[in-house]
């Protein structure tokens, strides 16, 4: 199964063969491992790629529950998934959005703005139905206090720790997709910085202990990132569109407001009135004051930036709409046509013919009848 055609070969392991047919490496590596679980011998270890693991059976009012913790094994599961994210990345990218740029006639710049919404698009839908359903599984909207009480949260549900590693699959995924898709160089800090921010934001979440508290500001995170390249896509089939980017103007404030309040209720009032405030990272505890300081001053550092881009970004926009208003006011001045001089000729008419006085010119000009 080819992801892509081709209508040129590359020479074998070259640079252009490994852009061109990345996906179709990842899925034969994918397939290897599937092909595991049918023998005895390799079952175990395909396992290890495929399921999370640390799975520990806890005593409940009902029976036993599974649940799980994370350690280093975490890092072969999330490997495994890259490959299954790299796959994805390309089926979306032949399948839906080459179609429709297609139709779009897109420049090179919009176009690779085109490919990278629309495959954020996808990713930020699935998440935000996945996150909300967890969410709301879990108890954690009807309870908030659930997000600081019991810390740390060493033991995870299943859903909770494979939610986690999918999303560090995928964009730790996304780096080397900045290669694979040849964005441009001028994209790639802009790429580089909001992938590095989500990485340490959800790494940091998953190793502290703060899971459920991640879990409510990826949802409403990812909310305002999906309405965002929603309206980005809507303004390239429609460049008078702009309705949606009013709206995500609108709750992008607000989710910042949201973000910041929940994280300081959490962090800075719910766990540190918690009575185990020791380090204890062998019991998984980080409720101490410096790290809820570093914490803090790192979503409230994140936040505050987003929040400037998002201002400098609305003025620079601001500038540009009233500058094409202005243009539009000024009405050229109408050219002043030069007076024609019509240079009488001299002599007498006979039948629409000038002729000369003396007669003696063999030239003569027609005149238009009157």
């Amino acid at each position: 199964m080819a992801f892509r055609r081709r209508t040129k070969s590359y020479p074998l392991f070259s640079q252009e063969f490994v852009i061109h047919n990345h996906a179709d490496i990842g899925f034969c590596l994918v397939l290897c491992v599937l092909i595991g679980l049918m023998f005895e011998v390799t079952a175990k270890t395909a396992f290890l790629f495929i399921l999370p693991q640390y799975n520990v059976s806890m005593p409940t009012a009902d029976g036993e529950t599974v649940q799980y913790h994370y350690g280093p094994k975490d890092l072969v599961t999330v490997l495994f998934y890259i490959f299954i994210a790299i796959i994805l990345h390309a089926v979306v990218q032949e399948y839906i959005l080459d179609k429709i740029s297609k139709r779009l006639h897109l420049s090179k710049v919009k176009h690779s703005k085109f490919n990278e919404s629309g495959q954020l698009v996808v990713f930020h839908l699935s998440s935000v139905i996945w996150c909300f359903y967890v969410v709301v599984t879990e108890g954690y909207l009807t309870n908030p206090r659930s997000l600081w009480e019991d810390y740390p949260h060493v033991y995870l549900p299943f859903q909770v720790k494979f939610f986690y590693l999918c999303q560090l699959a995928y964009w730790l995924h996304a780096l080397p997709e900045l290669y694979f898709q040849k964005v441009r160089k001028e994209e790639i800090p802009r790429q580089l910085q909001y992938i590095c921010l989500y990485l340490v934001h959800i790494a940091g979440a998953y190793l502290l202990n703060l899971s459920r508290l991640g879990l409510v500001l990826l949802l409403l995170q990812y909310s305002t990132e999906f309405l965002f390249h929603t309206a980005r896509l809507c303004h390239f089939a429609d460049e008078n569109n702009e309705k949606l980017f009013n709206a995500w103007a609108a709750v992008f404030g607000v989710t910042r407001l949201f973000i910041l309040t929940l994280a300081v209720l959490a962090i800075g009032f719910g766990l540190a009135r918690m009575e185990n405030q020791a380090f204890d990272p062998e019991k998984g505890n980080f409720n101490t004051l410096l790290c809820r300081l570093c914490v803090l001053l790192l979503v409230c550092a994140a936040q505050a930036w987003l929040m400037w881009r998002f201002i400098h970004s609305q003025l620079r926009h601001w500038r540009e709409y009233w500058s094409e208003q202005s243009a539009k006011r000024r009405v050229p001045a109408a050219p002043r046509l030069a007076a024609r001089l019509i240079k009488r000729e001299s002599g007498y008419h006979e039948n629409g013919v000038v002729k000369a006085e003396n007669g003696t010119s063999t030239r003569t000009k027609k005149l238009k009848s009157p």
